[in-house]
């Protein structure tokens, strides 16, 4: 498979780690870290320091999204002023969503700015996190509400680190590919509801980095299509959020966004005109593949509330992306309390 090219910065694919080797050494780096957690240090770090050998220190922090704060970044600001981090250093964040957001954002921040690359090691970091330059960390559950726009330096996708992961985890990724057919690619929907999905392939991994790397070129900063990109999170991260406000077992990201696809294609169908055979062929796939979780009348109203702290709003008013058909996009369209409540209904009623 090709290198893509994205904004100013190289997505690897083929013999990854001694690619990231390569950069490192002609980077000629005063100081290199690895951000990396509990996990990741013990599944792929070993891989990665066969090749990088001793000529890094390592930043380990807990695995998991409540890792991703503010007072965690400063933990990691304060390890790197202990290690006497300059403006000539490298950060490599080896790890999934919660490392690559987390670690582009402390790089992006410390002394305004050194150069970081990803090295995603989950599917749902591979085919989301890793690719498009946002940075970002939670505020009180509050999804990636604190973050920057900063392009990595680039990004070294290992096909062997997806080999390490339980179910969950590629189910998780897998949302986010299936989200990339619906707003973008009938044909590619079409492949990944047929295809054996234990592991993805390469190819169709691949193929998902593609659809979001066209789209974030194109709109770099969110301003227009990038928001193509939101369908699913607005309702999905409201209940991601309530979910590890209050759950002792809650939802990955991917099942929380297979919710808020659900939701929102019951959304297009009622407001933009998806067809009705399409809302049912999405709610079906989707239902199969993810397991039902319970959510109560009486949280819509807190779920609604977080919808409204959302960072894709303006004016007060929540903004969806919905779909006109599978493959289809529309976006900024606003919907009522009732609408998403309803939407709410929808799924519970499955």
């Amino acid at each position: 498979m090709d290198t893509i090219q994205s904004n100013n910065y190289p997505i690897y694919f083929n013999d990854s780690i001694t690619q990231l080797a390569n950069f490192v050494k002609q980077g000629n780096y005063t100081k290199v870290f690895i951000l990396t957690d509990e996990n990741t240090g013990e599944h792929c770090l070993p891989l990665v320091q066969e090749q990088l050998g001793d000529t890094f220190d390592l930043i380990e922090v807990n695995a998991g999204e409540e890792s991703k704060t503010i007072d965690f970044c400063i933990g990691i600001w304060k390890m790197l002023i202990d290690f006497e981090a300059d403006r000539g250093s490298l950060l490599i964040n080896l790890g999934g969503g919660v490392i690559t957001d987390m670690g582009g954002f402390v790089a992006s921040t410390y002394k305004r700015g050194i150069d970081f690359v990803q090295v995603p090691t989950t599917l749902l970091a591979q085919v989301d996190a890793s690719v498009g330059g946002k940075t970002g960390v939670d505020v009180d559950g509050i999804k990636n509400i604190i973050g920057t726009f900063t392009q990595p330096k680039a990004v070294f996708m290992v096909a062997d680190f997806l080999q390490t992961l339980p179910a969950r985890q590629i189910l998780s990724g897998l949302a986010e590919m299936l989200k990339h057919g619906l707003i973008c690619d009938a044909a590619y929907w079409d492949e990944l509801k047929t295809s054996d999905l234990t592991v993805p392939t390469a190819a169709l991994v691949y193929r998902s980095v593609q659809i979001k790397n066209e789209v974030v070129i194109d709109d770099p900063h969110e301003k227009g299509i990038r928001k193509a990109l939101n369908f699913g999170h607005t309702v999905g991260h409201a209940v991601e959020t309530y979910s590890l406000l209050n759950d002792e077992d809650h939802l990955s990201h991917g099942e929380a966004i297979a919710i808020g696809m659900i939701c929102e294609a019951w959304l297009s169908n009622k407001k933009i005109g998806l067809p009705d055979a399409e809302l049912a062929e999405i709610t079906s796939v989707l239902s199969n593949l993810y397991p039902k979780h319970h959510i109560a009348a009486d949280c819509h109203t807190e779920l609604y509330s977080l919808m409204q702290k959302d960072k894709k709003n303006q004016g007060g008013k929540i903004n969806c992306t919905l779909l006109t058909h599978i493959g289809q996009y529309s976006v900024d369209n606003i919907c009522t309390e009732d609408e998403l409540c309803d939407s709410l209904k929808y799924y519970a009623a499955l």
